[in-house]
């Protein structure tokens, strides 16, 4: 793999970029997105659902699979994406912030305009809540309990992250970057229980689970502060359509994690145990 040194993308300086970053071009990428992305989401949504509820029927007289090999490569492989998106993306993300302020990271879009890295990694993030699907098809098949916040999550997901994509909001950088990091830890520790490489402490479990909870409430301040400069006559490179599908989705997650947290961590009888974001 070809590596440039010390290349700069946009303002930030990288100690390195990969060529296919540097080459990756994105007004093509959001030209075929925007062609694309409705009947792509409407069809994996109606698979997904169909498949999952098809299965969850069928295995319910039947012995669950144990899957444990495959859900632990597939847990380490969205855990070792996860973690090189953080790495790629956090850098124009604390750039920005030190640099230039809150407003600049929640209302310029240059992320995804001129920094070739973290544009192509914002893409790469957005096309992989596709594959994400596949978590709960490890649930159904393992006859575990699937709740509705699972599969809520997923679809709604799915939805939001390719619809902001394709307007390229501002916003969505809070929301990603937000994303992987909490992704690199919960995939770490799926895979790292699925494969019983050592004792994980139960307290992680509750850990991943508030940085979720957590996750829900950074969302909606960020909504806040967009619709705020919005309304101040600030350039904000979001729309207010977007900020109330996004303060909607973002509420109804932390009411979901929030319930759960409690029912999981603090409820007589309760699981103890984490659910897949």
């Amino acid at each position: 793999m070809e590596l440039n040194s010390s290349l700069h993308s946009s303002d930030v300086q990288y100690s390195f970029m990969m060529k296919f970053e540097e080459d990756f071009q994105q007004s093509w990428i959001r030209g075929w997105m925007d062609n694309n992305w409705m009947w792509i989401c409407s069809i994996a949504s109606i698979a997904y659902l169909v498949f999952i509820f098809s299965v969850s029927f069928l295995m319910k007289n039947r012995e669950p699979y144990g899957l444990r090999h495959p859900l632990a490569i597939w847990s380490f492989a969205l855990a070792i994406f996860s973690i090189i998106g953080t790495l790629r993306t956090w850098p124009e993300f604390l750039n920005g912030l030190t640099n230039k302020g809150l407003q600049f990271t929640v209302c310029d879009p240059n992320f995804l305009e001129t920094d070739h890295v973290t544009a192509l990694w914002t893409w790469l993030f957005v096309l992989s809540k596709l594959p994400e699907l596949v978590d709960t098809v490890f649930i159904v098949l393992r006859k575990q309990k699937l709740i509705f916040l699972h599969w809520y999550h997923h679809v709604t997901v799915l939805w939001f992250s390719w619809y902001s994509y394709v307007g390229f909001t501002s916003t969505c950088r809070w929301f990603m970057i937000m994303n992987y990091a909490v992704h690199a830890l919960m995939y770490t520790y799926y895979g790292i229980r699925a494969s019983r490489l050592m004792k994980v402490p139960n307290v992680l479990a509750m850990v991943i689970t508030t940085l979720q909870t957590l996750q829900m409430v950074v969302g909606c301040t960020i909504n806040i502060l967009a619709f705020y400069y919005l309304s101040s006559g600030v350039k904000c490179s979001v729309s207010y359509q977007n900020l109330f599908w996004s303060f909607l989705m973002y509420m109804s997650y932390f009411y979901l994690f929030a319930r759960f947290f409690y029912l999981s961590y603090f409820k007589p009888g309760g699981s103890k145990a984490i659910k897949k974001d």
